[in-house]
């Protein structure tokens, strides 16, 4: 079976030979290694890219459902090789440790600051409450949002 979608904002075709995941797909066979499985379950958020506009876990999309949607990874945020402003943010405020989680948290804040750019501690919390950081604590990185957003604690 052959799925195409859009990626990025490029057009793609992946073979699918069996069932596989829209994580499956991303890096096994476009080569996208951004988007991490770690759980698998949907349960940790570094899976997280939008399809269609919507925050999802890649691994609980099965490929054959992108069949015409449009998919941005983490790699997508920043198509000319620069840090979004996300991850420039991310890095000023050492908020990255392992990195594991890091794509999934970028995709969501992402999608957090496209509809809300100035959005209250509150709302970075409940906006990452998807992704799991066995590392950081979360402080770094909700500083790191929050310099984003234009606050300071």
């Amino acid at each position: 079976m052959m799925v195409s979608f859009t990626l990025n904002g490029s057009a793609v075709t992946a073979r699918v030979r069996h069932p596989l995941s829209l994580l499956d797909i991303l890096r096994d066979e476009i080569g996208l290694r951004g988007s991490k499985g770690a759980c698998h379950q949907g349960e940790c958020g570094s899976c997280s890219v939008m399809l269609d506009g919507e925050l999802v876990c890649s691994c609980l999309v099965m490929a054959a459902d992108a069949e015409g949607s449009e998919v941005v990874t983490v790699e997508g945020l920043s198509p000319a090789g620069d840090l979004s402003p996300v991850q420039e943010a991310m890095h000023r405020a050492g908020a990255v440790q392992c990195g594991f989680c890091t794509p999934g948290i970028v995709v969501a804040a992402a999608e957090l600051f496209e509809e809300n750019p100035r959005p209250t501690v509150a709302e970075i919390r409940d906006a990452l409450a998807g992704n799991i950081c066995r590392c950081t604590g979360y402080n770094a990185i909700v500083r790191a949002l929050e310099s984003l957003a234009g606050r300071s604690r």
